[in-house]
């Protein structure tokens, strides 16, 4: 009786369709923001964190004493590992279509290739990080500033003033 009835179960749970994939539109929105915390002052920013590695210089010199060459290697740290915070759009805001116009304007700044096709990925988050180094963010983490400079966030009235 048992195996009867688990053979009807798992007979129609064939029949019920997989649930369409929006893995491909869910997925880039998180990857998209990083780590995220909101603001609580300002619930409509959100920040990312970002992390930059040490910087380390390796270096290999050689010398000649009695027995032959001796060869030392030196490594020092050039740039300590820094952590940084800074704004960026929210999560929600991560939609295909506004991945999409981020892709855009990166395409016609010439920072990557197209198309524009709403899907964060690699080709577009490394766009991202070349576009934002002017501004002191190595991060493929879309920030705020960088969002006002492609055109695509809207400055605040008194932001706009102070310009």
């Amino acid at each position: 009786m048992f195996r009867l009835a688990f053979a009807a179960l798992l007979a129609l749970s064939a029949c019920i369709p997989a649930p369409p994939d929006v893995s491909r539109f869910i997925e880039p929105a998180l990857s998209a923001t990083g780590d995220q915390v909101v603001d609580l002052t300002r619930p409509e920013i959100c920040q990312a964190r970002d992390e930059t590695p040490a910087v380390i210089e390796t270096v290999v010199q050689s010398r000649q004493d009695a027995g032959g060459y001796q060869t030392e290697t030196v490594q020092r740290i050039v740039a300590d590992r820094e952590e940084i915070w800074f704004d960026t759009p929210c999560r929600d805001s991560w939609t295909p279509a506004f991945i999409a116009s981020v892709q855009r304007a990166l395409i016609v700044r010439q920072l990557m290739n197209g198309p524009a096709d709403g899907v964060m990925d690699r080709r577009t988050r490394s766009a991202i990080r070349v576009f934002q180094r002017d501004e002191g963010i190595n991060s493929d983490v879309l920030s705020i500033a960088a969002g006002k400079r492609l055109g695509l966030i809207v400055y605040d009235r008194d932001e706009a003033l102070a310009k």
